[in-house]
């Protein structure tokens, strides 16, 4: 057995947790990446993604405390269940051609992903050492995004040779693969047996009433820190309605969309391993680490959307019931190279920003503490603040915004984010033994006027 990680080692643990991650968000990014759930009207999938994402609100709000509750495994695991739910929801619109039941199962995936993702969170930025945090970030973000890249592959081979709305048996094998993810998530150890590459265990403290942990939470509005960070956490899923929706569901043919996955969440392993040797190099200062680490996220957010602008101003809608996009050429499709390739590289360049913001994202909220059960209601937060942008996000795809005005939006919600990050940079200590928030007087003293 040499060579084997024990069981209860925190990065076997992330690296269970990346498979559990693998087989159900990422399967579901896959779909959701082809714009609307793999539908031609786009309608029912933004509904049911605003559903998701305002149940995800209040269960993320709530998922720390359920959490430090009952643990992490079967709370997973009916997260994960959840996932399969709503794949399984298009084949009864493919088939009906009612969406009520795809609504219904996005508003249930809500309530179980704000707490999947919610001890998520509590797991990555918990279990490693200081020395190791971008290293296991890296871990598990290279397993999670092959669940998007083999869910790319899935729908580039059930859909090769079909166009419009995905076929009853990519959904079939989508539903399939995500319950094996959820599965997955009844062989997490309890965090209280898992020990660190040092010896060192995991501190939980039990928690005995969930209304006063949930009002814990809230709390958090108040916390200097947590205002800082809150656009950022408002638009860390907000651009993936534009992405998914009028630019890679809108430009490209069915077959062509799996294509682009492939490349989108492949884009964001590489990224991810990359970026991490960055935030770990314990050679430079933590300081010098997020400003560095926060100036390349800058920098990609602006090239990405500056390209995405060239492309929105050559067309204003992707296919409907009365025509094709008004793109020149109409749809893409990857065996057309000369036209093919641009825009493809562009919506993986894409998959980089978002490995770039999430990483750094993680990495900034992991300096502030380092116990695990503030950190559970941290995670909590992220995901409630980070569901309310997405909420509004795929409602103004479901409105029909422009897409030009969708664009602008995005991108200055981005670089506004971004300017915050670097002012928190600033102020990151060189250690988080001694929790930040914790000290939110001092911390109040020192910025003098902004918080007065």
């Amino acid at each position: 057995m040499r060579g084997f990680l024990p069981y209860f080692a925190a990065r076997t643990q992330v690296v269970i947790l990346g498979f559990i991650c693998f087989g159900c968000p990422g399967m579901f990014n896959a779909l959701n990446g082809t714009g609307g759930g793999g539908q031609v009207d786009r309608t029912a999938g933004n509904n049911a993604n605003t559903a998701l994402y305002v149940c995800f609100i209040l269960s993320g709000l709530f998922g720390g405390a359920i959490i430090n509750k009952f643990g992490v495994r079967f709370t997973m695991f009916i997260g994960g269940i959840m996932y399969a739910l709503y794949s399984g929801s298009y084949i009864y619109i493919n088939h009906t051609g009612n969406s009520w039941f795809t609504i219904w199962a996005g508003a249930m995936l809500g309530l179980g992903a704000g707490i999947f993702w919610t001890a998520q969170g509590m797991i990555m930025m918990s279990y490693p050492l200081e020395s190791e945090k971008g290293r296991f970030i890296t871990i598990f973000w290279v397993i999670f995004n092959l669940g998007g890249v083999l869910g790319g592959v899935v729908l580039l081979a059930t859909n090769f040779n079909h166009d419009g709305p995905l076929s009853d048996a990519a959904y079939a094998a989508f539903l399939a693969i995500e319950v094996c993810g959820a599965l997955c998530g009844l062989v997490l150890a309890p965090p209280s047996r898992v020990f660190r590459s040092d010896g060192s265990h995991i501190e939980i403290k039990r928690v005995d009433n969930i209304v006063a942990d949930a009002v814990a939470i809230l709390r958090m509005f108040m916390d200097p820190w947590m205002l800082i960070l809150v656009p950022m956490m408002f638009s860390s899923n907000f651009y993936y309605s534009y992405q998914f929706g009028p630019y890679n569901g809108s430009l490209f043919t069915t077959r062509t969309k799996g294509f682009n996955n492939i490349w989108y969440w492949g884009a964001q392993m590489g990224t991810s391993f990359v970026f991490t040797r960055l935030l770990d190099n314990q050679r430079l200062s933590r300081k010098k680490r997020a400003l560095y680490g926060v100036i390349v996220t800058f920098v990609a957010v602006n090239t990405v959307w500056a390209g995405a602008l060239v492309m929105q101003s050559k067309y204003t809608h992707g296919a409907t019931a009365s025509g094709p996009t008004d793109y020149p050429g109409g749809a893409i499709d990857f065996k057309e190279t000369a036209r093919a390739v641009g825009p493809c590289i562009l919506y993986a360049c894409m998959g980089i920003q978002d490995a770039l913001w999430n990483n750094m994202a993680y990495w900034l909220l992991r300096t502030i503490t380092n116990d695990a059960s503030k950190l559970a209601r941290y995670a909590g937060f992220y995901k409630a603040i980070q569901s309310i942008g997405a909420a509004v996000s795929w409602q103004l795809d479901a409105k029909a915004v422009a897409f030009k005005t969708q664009l602008f939006v995005n991108w200055g919600l981005l670089d506004v984010s971004a300017f915050l990050m670097i002012y928190l940079s600033f102020r990151i200590r060189e250690s988080s033994e001694s929790p930040a928030s914790d000290s939110e007087d001092e911390f109040k003293e020192e910025q003098g006027i902004l918080f007065a």
